[in-house]
């Protein structure tokens, strides 16, 4: 999402209008363009498909949403895959390029240039999740027509990703409808819904009035609100092929391209797909006088049930709805929503919300530092567990350019740490179980042809968008692409290639990650200044701990219970590219090591394997230890040359008592 407002208004707004303002802000999604990068070597990676041929529990195993009692007695929803084991998503949007007609409306201009970008984002950050963007008006261009080149092309894309190991989320994109309500002369454009629904509607031409941010569409402009409002009340429209009724037709199709997409997807890509996000960012046009929350209640949840039926028909049985709450939620100003009058929704749906620092994005000049969104993502937890699912959190992130993007790299690594755990750093070790379930989530955006885009405004020859996002004044995307193609990174890579455990053979009851990275305001051209400045500092009653970690060294720790039920496969941790394996250092009860052995027989209880799809991304690999006993693993960064063996010794016995202290 990307809400861009010029200094000169902002520093205009003041009370109630800057109130206003931010209550606007609403989560939309946000793009930069890039070149994509040259394809590896043939031969250089092992593809998810190549893994699965020779070891079994390589390929992606089918996810599903199920429940876990954690440290505290307390009763949540997580995702597991065939194994059993607790497993965390992270990665990207591809991309907000679906918006544009220069791309087709799909993230990628070719097959080539989806293989170049998932191989880019396997290997710079580990990612292992996607979230694909597809559109209403690219399935359907006709009322009486799918258009199945077009899912073809989808499912050509969407394998580039599954073949590299990722779990792929499906995303029906949409922001103020559809592009087809704006004009060429229109400050703004939007996304969505196909040229036939809108000229049914027969809406006024479209006026944002006094706006100075596209999501402002959303509260006053008539042709897009009523839009939306005939879309909740299926109004029947008059098309070339005769009546159609609005959501009767989007559910035919995406009853159609979900039944196209089981077919022509080979079964292990099929496996590989998380769920569908059935409608992004929500927006009502219209409560009828009636709360936000009664109206998720009466139109918004009747229409997720509508397609969870869709779903089932097509095949889509066993994977779950991404149901993503009115956009207003958690806006931080005048709230609407958040399915609190829904009843549970369980786990044949998600609890999917987006979410952006409004305030921070608009009037609010301060810096993010330790545990500024604890009580953000805190709230995602909490929601989630009353409706009895798990959590996602499908798009955040901050503009990289224009007002407020120095701030970008303090702001993301805020989000990851809250993402990580729901307590500031300085507090984690003194109550670790209060740091609730790790996030699964994708960041708003990864898009390849950022800044090199050629995209006509709603078709106006004359307002030819290049730069940034190429999308109502959006830059949001972490990458770009150099001459030659490479893919390279727009942020500390530290903050975006990240220590987390994509699989743990039990429950995680503790995680947190110190990255290191930068914490300042960035300097031209978006590279992090400030210091580097540790949030996850561990007590004095520590000090073997201390020790290992000296030096501003990179860690993460993680408490997990065993469980028998986890089908002897390993916990899984993506190791960041800055943790070389012979420098990388673990301490705990399971074991502890200088240095990480090869996977393999005879390895030990602890190594090192590649990440499927990647030729230079690793991730260390724990071995079940069987029954239901909790045990910590300190992963250090580096040092395993400084550190003795008596050091090492005195950690591990320091993090046992630690954790039983803590967990019992």
């Amino acid at each position: 999402m990307g809400h861009p407002l010029s200094t000169r208004l902002l520093r205009a707004l003041r009370g109630p209008a800057a109130l206003l303002l931010t209550a606007g802000l609403l989560a939309a999604g946000a793009t930069t363009p890039t070149r994509a990068a040259q394809p590896s070597a043939p031969g250089a990676a092992t593809s998810a498909a190549d893994a699965a041929s020779a070891d079994p529990s390589a390929e992606p195993p089918g996810l599903s949403v199920a429940p876990k009692t954690g440290a505290d007695g307390r009763r949540t929803w997580v995702f597991r895959d065939s194994h059993g084991r607790e497993t965390t998503l992270r990665g990207f949007n591809v991309s907000g390029s679906t918006k544009l007609y220069e791309n087709g409306l799909l993230p990628f201009r070719s097959t080539a240039d989806a293989a170049r970008s998932a191989q880019a984002m396997r290997d710079l950050t580990g990612a292992n999740a996607v979230r694909f963007l597809i559109t209403w008006e690219g399935v359907q261009p006709a009322p009486d027509r799918i258009d199945t080149g077009y899912l073809d092309r989808a499912a050509a894309q969407i394998r580039e990703f599954t073949d590299r190991g990722f779990h792929v989320l499906l995303d029906y994109h949409q922001d103020l409808y559809s592009s087809h309500l704006f004009h060429q002369g229109s400050w703004y454009t939007g996304d969505g819904a196909p040229k036939w629904v809108v000229d049914g509607g027969g809406y006024p031409r479209e006026s944002c009035g006094v706006c100075v941010m596209w999501g402002q569409n959303m509260l006053t402009n008539k042709a897009v609100r009523q839009a939306a409002y005939d879309f909740w009340h299926n109004r029947t429209i008059t098309t070339e092929a005769g009546e159609v009724a609005v959501q009767d037709a989007y559910l035919h199709q995406a009853k159609a391209a979900m039944t196209h997409l089981r077919r022509v997807l080979p079964p292990s890509s099929f496996r590989a797909i998380a769920g569908f996000d059935a409608f992004n960012e929500p927006y009502d046009g219209g409560l009828d006088g009636v709360t936000g929350a009664r109206w998720e209640r009466d139109r918004l949840l009747p229409f997720y049930q509508r397609f969870r039926a869709a779903m089932d028909e097509a095949g889509w049985r066993d994977k779950p709805l991404f149901a993503e709450p009115l956009v207003f939620w958690n806006t931080g100003f005048l709230e609407q929503g958040g399915f609190t009058e829904t009843g549970p929704l369980g786990p044949r749906y998600v609890f999917n919300s987006h979410y952006y620092d409004g305030a921070r994005m608009t009037v609010d000049p301060t810096p993010a530092g330790d545990g500024a969104y604890a009580a953000a993502t805190g709230r995602i937890r909490d929601r989630a567990a009353e409706l009895a699912t798990a959590p996602f959190v499908s798009e955040f992130g901050h503009r990289m350019t224009g007002w407020g993007s120095d701030r970008g790299p303090w702001m993301t690594r805020a989000m990851y740490q809250g993402m990580d755990h729901g307590t500031r750093g300085a507090g984690w070790w003194k109550d670790p179980a209060a740091s609730g379930d790790v996030l699964s989530g994708t960041h708003w955006h990864w898009d390849v042809y950022s800044g090199r885009h050629r995209e006509a405004m709603n078709g106006n020859p004359d307002k030819i968008l290049t730069e940034g996002d190429a999308w109502n004044d959006e830059d949001h995307s972490v990458v770009t692409s150099a001459d030659d193609g490479t893919v390279r990174l727009r942020l500390d890579r530290r903050a975006l290639d990240r220590l987390y455990p994509t699989a743990v053979s039990g429950d995680t009851l503790a995680f947190a990650y110190e990255d290191m990275a930068r914490s300042g305001y960035a300097r031209e051209g978006g590279e992090a200044g400030g210091r580097e400045e540790a949030w996850l500092r561990p007590p004095s009653q520590l000090p073997g701990v201390a020790r290992l970690l000296e030096g501003g060294r990179q860690f993460g720790v993680l408490v997990w219970r065993g469980s028998p039920d986890a089908a002897g496969a390993p916990t899984a941790l993506h190791l960041p590219a800055s943790f070389r394996p012979a420098d990388t250092v673990v301490a705990g009860d399971v074991a502890s090591v200088r240095g990480l052995p090869d996977s393999g027989s005879g390895s030990g209880p602890v190594s090192v394997d590649r990440e499927e799809g990647s030729a230079t991304a690793n991730r260390l690999l724990i071995e079940p230890t069987g029954g239901d006993g909790v045990h910590v693993a300190l992963v250090v960064g580096s040092g395993a040359g400084e550190i003795s063996e008596a050091e090492l010794s005195a950690a591990a016995r320091e993090l046992t008592d630690w954790k039983e202290a803590a967990f019992g």
